[in-house]
């Protein structure tokens, strides 16, 4: 169980930064072509925001799949 849970968090946060801005500059630009101009400081703010919640759920998710599907289920033995 110690070491699923540990290799679940290193590959989560080895993955959390190329995420986030993957998904930061995704939804910048997607917001910026739906208004047709440079987005206000307040707007960017909103977005990293966004970006960071978003990056956070689908790199948990995703470790926790790839761990289960390459380790198997903690405590199975």
């Amino acid at each position: 169980m110690l070491y699923f849970s540990l290799t679940t968090a290193l590959l989560a946060l080895l993955l959390l930064l190329p995420t986030w801005r993957i998904v930061y500059v995704l939804s910048v630009r997607r917001l910026q072509r739906k208004t047709g101009q440079k987005l206000p400081e307040a707007a960017v703010r909103g977005q990293k925001n966004r970006a960071w919640f978003l990056a956070i759920i689908l790199v948990t998710l995703f470790s926790l799949l790839f761990n289960y599907n390459l380790i198997g289920i903690p405590g199975d033995g």
